[in-house]
């Protein structure tokens, strides 16, 4: 099984993205996550020609399969200030460009920040994304990332995410889905240690298993249903190693590209080839 996991890592993309895949390639990986530009910053690019044959090419040199981006942490689709969510949906449909250009399949979204009403925020976030998905037509799969549901934050339950994208038009369905993180699942309540496979249960019944295309391996600095998003490295946390083990295992997520975005400590490439090692440890029967 463990010849076929489709597992890897966050990467840097510094220096551009061509770089990230000779990282994740360095650390085994056979899935990757990376930004396509600064997270923390609002200014856009496109990707040219050039800087797309060459990502296609260092791809091509390792064993990658699976190609995730992580949108800008700036984007609030939610947000009902009409200039922020004008400025949000801007860059999402300029990140769902340069996806495409790259050849990306998934893009992990947060759900975005209600602030002042829970069902218009839905509302907001659900219309963005399929404004930004008309405008953007390809092949890229939006997959919404649950979150740990501090503060106004949208996306810490399943039936809010079902909510989201009840609402997107028949149309676009085929092109969003679901990132579960299991750090973040646990936070907002959702016991994968003593209850994987009612946790499980639930999002088939409430999204469906279908629509699970990603999931982030992140453990706990944080205790159950703390409502706080602090990672922590895999086995080393509040979960523990029992739901890395089930998930591991799981027939059912066999297909779904699973990366750490764990804490790199002192040598990114060192740190993550180790949580690689411990996870694919955990395959063996």
């Amino acid at each position: 099984m463990a010849d076929s996991l489709l597992l890897g890592a966050h990467v840097s993309s510094a220096g551009g993205t061509p770089m990230a895949p000779p990282r994740a390639g360095a650390i085994g990986a056979t899935a990757m996550q990376l930004f396509t530009k600064m997270a923390s910053r609002w200014a856009e690019r496109a990707c040219e020609p050039v800087e797309c044959e060459a990502f296609s090419a260092a791809l091509g040199s390792t064993a990658v399969t699976s190609t995730i981006v992580h949108d800008s942490y700036l984007i609030n689709l939610a947000s009902p200030d009409p200039a922020l969510r004008a400025r949000s949906l801007q860059a999402f449909t300029a990140e769902l460009g340069r996806c495409e250009a790259l050849g990306i399949d998934l893009l992990v979204s947060h759900p975005g920040n209600f602030i002042d009403d829970r069902a218009a925020g839905i509302a907001r976030n659900a219309d963005a994304i399929a404004e930004a998905l008309e405008q953007s037509p390809g092949r890229t799969v939006v997959c919404l990332e649950t979150t740990a549901g501090s503060g106004t934050a949208l996306g810490a339950t399943f039936d809010e995410l079902a909510a989201i994208i009840g609402r997107i038009p028949d149309r676009l369905q085929p092109r969003v889905a679901v990132c579960l993180d299991t750090c973040h699942v646990y936070s907002a309540g959702y016991d994968v240690v003593t209850d994987y496979d009612g946790v499980l249960a639930r999002f088939d019944d409430t999204l469906g298993l279908a629509r699970l295309r990603a999931i982030h391996l992140n453990d706990s600095k944080t205790p159950f249903a703390s409502r706080r998003d602090r990672h922590e490295l895999i086995a080393e946390g509040s979960l523990g190693e029992s739901p890395f083990r089930r998930v591991m295992t799981d027939p059912r997520l066999a297909g779904v590209p699973k990366v750490i975005e764990t804490p790199k400590l002192d040598d990114a490439e060192a740190t993550d080839r180790r949580m690689l090692e411990r996870l694919r440890g955990y395959t063996i029967a």
